[in-house]
């Protein structure tokens, strides 16, 4: 071979500066080359001999480790990412709230106000809309409607995307809490470390819910508070397979927070006056208080967010809220942020702080204009919040709930004292608001209860903590059937409740109950081809269709029977002729419970499935009865 066919073929002889030339030309044009080859094809495999060990990891766990074990494992991992992502949440906020704080002392008047939540909320709506390009507000509701489409799949993007949106917003003033965002983190910490390693439905919402409670003890540091959550807004049944899992997770973060932020209580409370049975009436009293508290907050807000709903474009949005939060903050200072600053104080017995930096301190020693600031800071926190989220912030209602509670405790308490027909202590009833107002607008009586004792370490008034939060609670249900949190799916028919019927019909869907097997019969036909029909099928219910697959009517063998052996009819009589209107039209979209409700009121034990008047199917009683005994026995199991 030449070195004119092959230039880079090493020649002896007298060509050998010219083979040398060659050989350079080899080494620098080929050799790099090949490098990078060999890294790619390196690169690529690596991750092939990652994906081949996982899956050899995957079929050796499936052997040597049960699900029962192997999910609680991935519970304590659940718990550790969780109090890893509170601890990280919790350290941006806190350092722009002291970067605010140091601006706002550095200025006699406090215009920084205006300016802070409107920043605030424009980089976490942006952060949103062009960066995760996904709705991520309302997280507890997200997590619900996860769990009611029985698959607990969460997007990927929350186990980072809320906690960005919502350090951003409350850091710079956002009159919300990070608790609901850091909720659906720890959701989706577990449901994708779930589906990671290929574990089934059942197991991915338990996980959903070890990720929701450890996310609540991670930053609160209450660990009951977190499975207790879990239990009365999440999850269904309370059995030992699930309670596990949710106590590992929660303790796992609990202990992991400790680790990196101290021992210390979120609050510092001193119980000087402990309980006595003889303020058991104005616990109850307080307790029906918070109860219409918490229907004026629920109410409010869902009216706010509607009205909010009906501006079109986000910039407005953003625009209208952002003015109406910097205004709200700037002649009400304590609504700035998650609200922490005044439970504090109030729980100190020094509600004349709150007034700092407003035009009410200068009638700090004023009863009747203290009562009178403290009651707009009730009355208006829910503008401030519904505000923030609406203008494209990210945040929940745990710390608005607990801001209000602990305002209209210590009010009561106050305005008792005022009257000096009875001595109370302010700051007892300003952690009974808390559990009240907690328990009224969540629904949930117990979380309200344990997280005020784990907040404060203030045990000692658990009695009075319960009695509160029960009437709260109590009263709200007779005018609110359902929390905050779950009025959104409750509209849709979407909501999972303790209530084991509801729960079973919520998660039965129509695609699960629809036959279309049926024979379709045409209105033409005579009573001699109805017959040969019906002897092929063992239905004894048919759809009548036009051309265009319109369902005029039914036929039924009760109908019929008394023509169908007479063959001297057979062709006398058309479909046309014995067919008859259908008790009933079911829709597609249709609920499980309308479904049932329309069974009830007909009495009919088959009914026809139209959509735009175009035939779909049928679904029969016997097959949702079928369906629900299926669903009862996965409900059930340990």
């Amino acid at each position: 071979m030449s070195a004119q066919k092959n230039s880079f073929i090493i020649k002896k002889g007298a060509d050998g500066e010219s083979d040398w030339k060659n050989s350079c030309k080899f080494v620098v044009l080929i050799i790099p080359s090949l490098l990078g080859k060999t890294k790619e094809e390196n690169k690529t495999t690596e991750m092939h001999n990652l994906q081949h060990r996982f899956q050899q990891f995957l079929v050796w766990r499936e052997h040597a480790i049960s699900a029962k074990y192997f999910t609680m494992i991935l519970s304590v991992f659940v718990g550790l990412f969780c109090a890893l992502a509170a601890h990280v949440l919790k350290s941006i906020i806190e350092y722009l709230h002291e970067v605010a704080k140091n601006a706002v002392e550095a200025s006699d008047v406090n215009y920084l106000f205006f300016v802070m939540p409107i920043v605030g909320i424009f980089l976490a709506s942006t952060f949103v809309r062009y960066i995760v390009k996904d709705d991520i507000s309302h997280g507890v509701t997200k997590i619900l409607y996860a769990i009611s489409q029985r698959k607990a799949v969460i997007k990927a993007h929350n186990m980072w995307s809320s906690l960005v949106a919502s350090s951003l917003t409350i850091g710079f003033g956002g009159s919300v809490g990070a608790e609901a965002p850091i909720v659906l983190t720890g959701s989706a910490i577990g449901s994708n470390l779930g589906k990671a390693f290929k574990m089934d439905r059942k197991t991915l919402m338990l996980l959903v819910g070890c990720g929701a409670s450890a996310a609540v003890a991670g930053i609160f540091k209450a660990p009951i508070t977190g499975v207790l959550f879990t239990l009365e807004v999440l999850l269904l049944d309370l059995t030992m397979s699930t309670i596990i899992p949710l106590l590992i997770s929660s303790i796992t973060a609990s202990v992991v927070t400790y680790f990196l932020s101290g021992s210390d209580f979120m609050f510092g409370f001193t119980i000087n006056d402990p309980f006595t049975p003889t303020r058991t009436p104005f616990y109850i009293v307080l307790g029906v208080l918070c109860g219409f508290v918490s229907l004026y907050f629920t109410r409010g807000m869902t009216k706010l967010e509607a009205s909010f709903g009906s501006v079109q474009s986000p910039t407005h949005k953003m625009v209208i809220g952002g003015i109406m939060l910097s205004v709200l903050i700037f002649l009400l200072p304590p609504l700035y942020g998650e609200g922490y600053t005044t439970i504090t104080a109030l729980l100190d017995n020094d509600a004349v702080r709150v007034t700092e930096n407003s035009a009410f301190y200068q009638f700090r020693d004023h009863f009747w204009m203290l009562f009178l600031f403290l009651g707009l800071l009730v009355m208006l926190k829910i503008f401030a919040s519904a505000a923030t989220n609406c203008a494209g912030g990210t945040g929940g209602i745990f710390a608005p709930s607990l801001f209000v509670g602990c305002i209209t405790g210590y009010l009561m308490a106050m305005l008792l004292n005022y009257t000096q027909w009875v001595r109370i202590p302010e700051k007892n009833f300003a952690l009974a608001g808390m559990a009240g107002v907690m328990a009224g607008v969540m629904h949930a009586p117990l979380t309200g209860t344990f997280l005020i004792a784990e907040l404060t370490g203030g045990y000692g008034l658990f009695v009075s903590l319960m009695i509160t939060a029960t009437v709260a609670y109590m009263t709200i249900i007779a005018f609110e059937p359902h929390s905050l949190y779950a009025q959104r799916l409750a509209l849709k028919g979407e909501l999972l409740t303790h209530h084991k019927d509801k729960t079973v019909l919520t998660l039965l869907k129509m695609d699960d109950v629809i036959e279309q097997d049926l024979q379709k019969l045409h209105p033409d036909m005579y009573l001699e081809e109805l017959v040969k029909v019906i002897s092929r099928t063992k239905k004894n219910i048919y759809p009548v269709l036009n051309k265009n697959g319109q369902l005029i009517g039914i036929i039924t063998l009760d109908e019929i029977r008394n023509v169908m052996f007479r063959p001297e009819l057979y062709t006398k009589f058309q479909v046309s002729d014995l067919m008859t209107a259908p008790p009933a039209i079911l829709s597609i979209h249709d609920s499980m419970e309308s479904v049932m409700k329309k069974f009830e009121s007909t009495h009919a034990w088959d009914l026809p499935v139209a959509e735009n008047g175009i035939y779909v199917g049928f679904v029969s009683k016997a097959k949702i009865f079928n369906e629900y005994r299926n669903i009862i026995v996965q409900l059930s199991e340990e």
